[in-house]
């Protein structure tokens, strides 16, 4: 069975350290997008967000720091945005041809042998 990319949420709550802080938004901006402050969406085969969470580990303070990951369904219908958005309404992120910074369309399908290195994204206004 071929394998498949998911998008999931990365988010974090870092406990008084800044450079710590810094070290974890640095990181996870190499592999995924940030939405807000503490918050990234990225697509990842299953074995690439393995490695991605093994390097936050080695980053993070397990007794002081919260990191947590999930994954989004392939298909959101009710998305509820609240206050000011990160992004207007008039810039789109695409990656292979869908715009996924608005999630309450059909989530990117990609193509299982794409790796996150072949994988361009375009920010268009």
């Amino acid at each position: 069975m071929a394998q498949k990319r998911r998008l999931y949420l990365i988010c974090y709550d870092i406990s008084e350290n800044p450079k710590r802080l810094t070290r974890v938004a640095r990181y996870l901006g190499k592999f995924a997008f940030r939405v807000q402050y503490s918050v990234f969406i990225g697509a990842f085969f299953e074995h690439s967000l393995e490695g991605v969470l093994r390097g936050l580990e080695d980053i993070i303070d397990p007794h002081k720091d919260d990191v947590r990951c999930y994954p989004l369904p392939e298909q959101v219908d009710d998305v509820v945005l609240l206050g000011k958005q990160i992004f207007p309404e008039d810039i789109l992120l695409i990656q292979n041809g869908r715009n996924i910074l608005r999630l309450g369309e059909r989530a990117p399908q990609m193509a299982p042998e794409e790796d996150l290195s072949s994988q361009e994204s375009l920010f268009l206004t």
